[in-house]
């Protein structure tokens, strides 16, 4: 997903006024037009385009009440990620009428409709919100994959109940045979809060099948006792339990199920990047191979031996460097030719660790991965090599060995732009960001300068999005204040003559987009 940044809304008026003829009449049919316009845009008509309604503030109540189910999408129409989402959810719309008719799919130009932005705090685009019965003050946020597929998914566990119930044990084995990953809650009573939860987080993780059973027979035949959640598969070790005690926590439960889905060692391939990532695991383990040599194959035993102790903990993955893995080289500066190597990832912070030399024992990869764990090991900072002139032109191109002698000099107040080559939100302001350059160019105090956060990383900070504006002010402490108005020269000006704030002024329409820290694929 594409997050904004969206301080303020506001109304946009009526789209044109008509063109006036010599003496001040205005022609006729332009003033129809522009009156049908306003009729339109005032009318509680649902109109459709491809299959989706078109909603804004005065037929919002009207679909509402007419459709049940109702997944509306809050877009603007500049968002690159609301235009790659369109076609998709248009063609989920067709899916739903062609098999049932429900639920319904709407869509809201949010920026051109800033009444119901407020209303339901959109604050970044798109953002999916599902509407039942009518309710306009609760709507469930929208939780599945963003094709046309997953949202089809997501929505038919909510029309209908989200686990299967399993009344016997021949229905529980045919259930669980028929799945690849199966998950089943045992409950002594199914009306209860423990159950419940149980039923809402099956109705968010549609990726997996989920059964209910409450027979005493079943918990006799699963070896139970007290309520439990059970995961059954037909890899590793097939199957894990998750004790309910003391009522059942949703993220708890999530977190299970995510985390036992998924083989203790993944390949990474199309079919399964998106269930790596959202795993949420918090370190990931890769062994790069080239696959076609069998000596480099050999070393996926010892790879999975090491991976057992720390499931939950750090997800071991296998990347084929001459397969799809070979998209995600240029993320570690790795080519194929460095197979097979180790890299370790910490998620949250993008920073990645390698062994002084690799060892491709399980022995040797698990006591680097605790060491990675306790601390232990520093993060391997890349960093591309500075150009000839780099300072030699008004923006200064640093890169990650350059960083900390420019950011904090404690003689200059040093504003940096961070940026991904492919970012188009990068590309937007890039014209702004040179002629920021060109105005400070010879102020002795103030250096305008930029980094491709790709290719350099830095020990302490952490770029999460594109563009990303950070200054630096002059004078001990190391001090660094982030920059989130409108990315035009003036505002940056207002900003670097002020000492590193903006000075108070009425509030102003904000469109801040940023890329999301992975390259679109």
């Amino acid at each position: 997903l594409l997050w904004l940044l969206v301080l303020a809304l506001a109304w946009l008026g009526p789209a044109q006024v008509a063109s006036e003829e010599p003496g001040g009449e205005t022609e006729d049919g332009e003033v129809a037009e522009e009156q049908e316009e306003m009729d339109e845009v005032l009318s509680d008509e649902l109109g459709e385009e491809d299959g989706v309604l078109v909603l804004h503030e005065h037929n919002f109540a009207r679909a509402l009440r007419e459709h049940r189910l109702l997944l509306v999408e809050f877009y603007a129409p500049w968002c690159h990620h609301c235009q790659a989402l369109a076609p998709q959810f248009a063609q989920a719309a067709a899916i739903l009428r062609n098999e049932s008719g429900e639920p319904r799919l709407a869509k809201v130009d949010a920026p051109a409709q800033p009444i119901l932005s407020r209303e339901f705090g959109i604050m970044a685009y798109p953002t999916l919100k599902l509407f039942r019965d009518g309710n306009r003050t609760h709507p469930v946020p929208y939780t599945g994959r963003l094709d046309a597929q997953g949202i089809v998914r997501w929505l038919q566990r909510r029309v209908g109940p989200s686990a299967v119930l399993l009344p016997d044990a021949a229905a529980a084995a045919a259930f669980i045979a028929a799945q690849e990953v199966a998950v089943v809650g045992f409950f002594q009573d199914l009306q209860g809060e423990s159950a419940r939860v149980f039923y809402e987080v099956a109705g968010d993780l549609v990726d997996v099948v989920f059964g209910a059973a409450e027979a005493d027979e079943l918990f006799k035949a699963y070896g139970l006792v007290d309520d439990t959640v059970c995961l059954f598969k037909k890899f590793d070790e097939e199957r894990a339990d998750l004790p309910v005690q003391q009522g059942l926590d949703a993220a708890a439960l999530s977190r299970f199920v995510r985390v036992h889905s998924l083989q203790l060692v993944m390949e990474f391939s199309n079919e399964t990047s998106e269930r790596i990532f959202s795993a949420k695991i918090p370190h990931h383990m890769l062994l790069f191979i080239n696959a076609t040599e069998a000596a480099q194959l050999e070393l996926r035993d010892a790879f999975r031996e090491a991976a057992a102790p720390f499931r939950g903990q750090v997800l071991f993955v296998l990347v084929d460097v001459g397969g799809y893995g070979a998209g995600v080289l240029p993320f570690f500066r790795l080519t194929p030719a460095d197979a097979p190597t180790l890299r370790l990832v910490k998620m949250e912070t993008n920073r990645k660790y390698q062994m002084e030399e690799d060892a491709f024992s399980a022995p040797a990869m698990r006591a680097f991965v605790q060491a990675v764990l306790d601390g232990k090991v520093k993060p391997r900072l890349q960093s591309a090599e500075p150009p000839e002139d780099w300072d030699t032109k008004p923006v200064k191109v640093l890169v990650g060995k350059t960083f900390e002698q420019v950011a904090f000099d404690e003689t200059k107040n040093v504003f940096v732009k961070f940026y991904a080559p492919w970012c188009s939100h990068c590309k937007e302001m890039a014209a702004a960001w040179e002629e920021l350059g060109e105005r400070y160019k010879d102020h002795k105090d103030i250096v305008i300068a930029e980094m491709d956060a790709t290719a350099n990383e830095m020990e302490n900070i952490t770029i999460h999005g594109y563009p990303t504006l950070h200054y630096f002010p002059a004078g001990p402490g190391r001090k660094m204040i982030e920059y989130k108005s409108n990315r035009d020269v003036e505002s940056f000006s207002k900003f670097l003559e002020n000492g590193g704030t903006l000075p108070e002024e009425p509030p102003v329409v904000r469109s801040n987009p940023m890329c999301p820290r992975e390259a679109p694929a």
